[in-house]
């Protein structure tokens, strides 16, 4: 659970959009405590952890991760 966290919290920032060409995100303070309470609750461990890196919501990442499982 802790990569998918660390994964998680390295949302896509404004400064870094030059060096990813992935367009920055602000994110709400409380979405992103409660997509870090899902995680540590054990919710999304079904997930690849691939599924959390540099997304902006945990939606985002949901969407991601069963995108993922369903072309595996």
């Amino acid at each position: 659970r802790a990569r998918r966290v660390q994964r998680f919290l390295s949302q896509p920032f404004h400064v870094a959009e030059q060096f990813t060409g992935i367009p920055g995100v602000l994110v709400d303070i409380k979405d992103t405590i409660k997509g870090f309470n899902m995680i540590m609750d054990g919710e999304l461990d079904h997930l690849p952890e691939s599924a959390f890196n540099l997304k902006g919501t945990i939606e985002e990442a949901i969407a991601a991760g069963e995108k993922m499982l369903a072309e595996s």
